[in-house]
């Protein structure tokens, strides 16, 4: 309630005061007095049932009868008694403002002056007339905003209503009540004083679309202000510095019916750039000294996507073994939130090194993200995907597929400096291998070479020929007097049986000798290596051959 709890409060309605007509005379016209006295009074006043005024024709009648009669010499005066004779004849009431125009939230002063006797009654001040009344300012009661302008006045009853609203607009009027018995009626009543109140806008707000939009797509934004009064408003757009050409505002009637409500709209083509463009609405009012400015910022209603690409630090195809990073380049997008994942063949692989996004000068994003894989025959033809989910949309991928590259055969033009190194490094390896072997081998050939030639210079078994006489030439060949020797020269291997079958046999060589000088020269020898002579049984010699043989036999013992 505007003015206070009691303000609605009206004992009755208050019905408007009609006129002075033909045969009724307004109370606020001179009455002329009388000089002649009654005992008792001749004169009633009378009650109008609708409008409710004093009427006093009969009291007028009476006192022009009364100067017609005796004229000015009378000698008894006239006078009016009883207690509504003379109250009011004189009583005016003044409330000269017809129209007040204030601004909303200052203060109104609305004026209402007394003069003269009046009845009984209290002051009123009530905002509009008939039925629907609301009551101000009442004598007897306290409102929150209303106070009089001079307190315990009995003449001035100016009231002084602060922080005035839309919703105070209306006309006023300062009302003198009678009160009689039972009762409360209207005795005087103001003219009435129009009050409009000047409202100004409330600060326009611009709101844009629930969800992100693409780019290219047209989108509609809304600029709202309310509870201004008068209905004259002006609406602005701008892109930046950029006007916009907009349709007129929507104006409509506010909550009290004493205001106004503005609704305009501006349709904008997002665009890359207007992540860092705003919008501005402008609104101008009689009441306001500089335009009221609201701003939307095209940021959080525009979603750029991401372009995504995954490129190998090693060009295709790799050798086996080699290490690979492909990185997943996330250009130009915004707002800022990203979600990156790796595939390989379709399966997620877990990923360490995600960066965070960074932004750019122009407002938008970017982000690199690195997988590092092993070059093995196993992922030989492996796709690699880096997959982008943006703004809950759907998701956008880039892919590299891993080539291995197969063994050089021959030439070593395509070898890198490291496979060089390692060559060569083996190469060294394998001279060094092969250059001790073959002085190894060297080595147990001049052991095998020194052996032989100490086993030509060792000690030598000298076979002896039996001294011989003349005579025995003659005779018959002793065969109990050959030599044998028994050698024991290199053979196949032999098997267990073989070598049990021939353990007790010998081997025999036959010792040619030539025919010489006689003396130590006619000396056979036989040079033996590391062979053991033992002395054995006898055996029978063998056949005879001729002469100028001999025979040695050398036993060499099984081991």
């Amino acid at each position: 309630m505007p003015f206070g709890d009691k303000a609605r409060r009206s004992r009755r309605p208050v019905l408007p005061l009609a006129r002075p007509g033909a045969g009724t005379k307004s109370v606020n016209s001179p009455l002329p007095l009388a000089s002649i006295s009654c005992a008792a009074s001749p004169f009633s006043f009378s009650r109008s049932p609708e409008p409710k005024v004093w009427a006093v024709p009969m009291a007028w009648r009476a006192a022009a009868a009364v100067q017609l009669l005796f004229g000015q010499l009378s000698l008894f005066p006239l006078r009016l008694s009883g207690a509504g004779a003379q109250v009011g004849l004189d009583f005016e009431l003044q409330q000269p403002q017809d129209k007040v125009s204030v601004t909303a939230g200052e203060t109104l002063n609305l004026t209402c002056t007394m003069s003269g006797v009046g009845p009984t009654g209290t002051v009123k001040w009530l905002k509009g007339w008939g039925s629907g009344n609301e009551t101000v300012y009442d004598q007897a009661v306290s409102f929150a905003r209303v106070t009089r302008v001079v307190s315990e006045s009995n003449t001035d009853f100016s009231i002084r209503i602060r922080d005035v609203r839309p919703e105070d607009a209306g006309t006023y009027y300062c009302v003198k009540f009678d009160k009689r018995v039972g009762s409360l009626d209207v005795f005087r009543r103001g003219k009435g004083t129009v009050v409009s109140v000047h409202a100004k806008p409330t600060p326009p707000v611009v709101s844009g679309p629930e969800n992100r939009t693409g780019l290219g797509q047209r989108v509609p934004f809304t600029c709202t202000a309310g509870g201004f009064f008068p209905k004259e408003i002006d609406v602005k757009w701008f892109k930046g510095k950029d006007r916009i050409s907009v349709q007129p505002p929507s104006i409509t009637l506010g909550r009290t019916n004493s205001s106004y409500d503005m609704s305009s709209t501006a349709a904008v083509t997002l665009q890359e750039d207007d992540v860092r463009s705003q919008l501005v609405c402008e609104v101008r009012h009689s009441t306001l000294t500089t335009p009221l400015r609201g701003t939307y910022r095209l940021s959080k209603a525009l979603r750029v996507s991401p372009s995504v690409s995954v490129v190998a630090d090693v060009p295709s195809p790799v050798e086996v073994n080699k290490t690979v990073n492909f990185t997943c380049h996330v250009k130009r997008f915004y707002p800022g939130d990203v979600a990156v994942a790796w595939l390989e063949n379709g399966m997620e692989i877990k990923v360490e090194n995600i960066s965070q996004p960074v932004e750019t000068p122009r407002g938008l994003f970017e982000l690199r993200s690195v997988v590092e894989v092993q070059a093995t025959e196993e992922k030989n033809g492996s796709v690699f995907t880096c997959r982008v989910v943006h703004d809950a949309q759907d998701p956008v991928s880039g892919t590299a597929t891993l080539w291995i590259a197969a063994p050089a055969r021959g030439g070593s033009s395509d070898r890198t400096q490291a496979d060089n190194d390692n060559l060569l490094l083996i190469y060294i390896v394998v001279g060094v291998v092969c250059t001790v072997l073959a002085l190894l081998v060297a080595a147990i050939l001049y052991l095998i070479r020194a052996k032989q030639s100490k086993g030509k210079s060792s000690p030598s078994a000298r076979l002896h020929e039996p001294e011989k006489s003349s005579e025995a030439t003659t005779q018959e060949s002793d065969p109990n007097n050959l030599t044998y020797a028994d050698l024991n020269f290199d053979r196949e291997r032999k098997t267990i049986r073989r070598m049990v079958e021939m353990s007790q046999q010998s081997e025999y060589a036959c010792i040619q000798t030539n025919r010489g000088p006689t003396g130590d020269d006619n000396l056979t020898y036989a040079d033996l290596d590391m062979v053991h002579l033992s002395k054995a049984p006898r055996r029978p010699a063998p056949q005879p051959e001729e002469a100028g043989s001999e025979y040695a036999s050398v036993q060499i013992p099984r081991k």
